[in-house]
């Protein structure tokens, strides 16, 4: 089966699931993230291993399932969990859920992350929104171009919606959220950094760093799908300093858990201010 038709039979089996359900926005909840699925109204939950020739996630913190529902007067469709590189799968694999949502109609793209702190001014628990990144992992473009969705060589002048990181900072303002706003970088894992990588990171322009994310952006562009990006901050590289710290998965996943309800806040009012699919037709 070719990567077109995967996509193709993972959509259509989606389609069937949902009917007569359209999404207009498709969320990605990263490690501890998934506490947003809470919010989701109406929810019709699918998971990744009913999906025809669809990967599984294996991460911690990651359930696995697509959960369409209603947010923020919105049709979305949210990945609770998504799928990594270091996992062992290809990168076409990775990539996949992106690809079926845009193939079953979506028009924004919300992605969220549990990131580590390289800045030395942030703080565990603090929200970043992502302006930019530095993709040190594989491109998920790499191989025969999907001319059904978009062209060789797409444009990543900006990769993240300039509108949307607007509109995000008024609704923060206006909730007394605080944010910071920075560069991600995303490397392969599933090792955390060394203290001399976090100098490294930094140094190269990058305020936090993690494991994903970015793969999901490209091909998200690559469609030209606008994007939104947060990353919570659940670790930082200050911390290293200190001879007896080492840096816990379950830890992180906590931090991000207690940060959540915030991050939903933002995404809910975020979405509930995108305008209805019938404005764009």
């Amino acid at each position: 089966m070719t990567l077109s038709e995967m996509i193709n039979t993972a959509a259509d089996y989606l389609r069937s699931r949902i009917v007569p359900r359209q999404p207009e926005v498709g969320v990605i909840l990263g490690s501890g993230l998934g506490k947003l699925a809470d919010e989701i109204e109406e929810p019709l939950t699918i998971p990744y291993g009913d999906i025809p020739g669809f990967p599984v996630s294996t991460a911690i913190g990651h359930k696995g399932n697509f959960i369409v529902g209603r947010l923020g007067g919105k049709c979305i469709i949210a990945m609770q969990g998504r799928i990594h590189y270091y996992e062992g799968y290809e990168m076409s694999q990775v990539v996949l859920p992106v690809r079926v949502m845009v193939k079953i109609g979506i028009r924004t793209l919300f992605v969220s992350n549990a990131a580590g702190g390289t800045n030395l001014g942030y703080h565990v628990g603090d929200l970043m929104i992502i302006r930019d990144h530095i993709n040190l992992i594989p491109n998920p473009l790499i191989g025969p171009n999907l001319d059904e969705f978009g062209p060789r060589f797409p444009d990543m002048t900006r990769p993240y919606d300039p509108a949307l990181i607007r509109k995000a900072e008024e609704i923060a303002a206006e909730e007394g959220i605080p944010l910071r706003k920075g560069v991600y970088v995303a490397i392969s894992g599933p090792s955390y950094e060394t203290p001399a990588e976090y100098r490294y990171f930094r140094q190269i322009g990058a305020d936090a760093v993690g494991m994903s994310t970015t793969p999901e952006v490209i091909v998200a562009r690559h469609s030209a799908i606008p994007v939104f990006g947060m990353s919570v901050i659940t670790d930082v590289a200050h911390a290293t300093d200190d001879e007896e710290y080492v840096t816990d998965g379950e830890a992180i996943v906590q931090a991000a858990n207690a940060a959540a309800d915030r991050m939903t806040v933002i995404f809910r009012r975020l979405i509930a201010s995108l305008p209805a699919a019938d404005a764009n037709a």
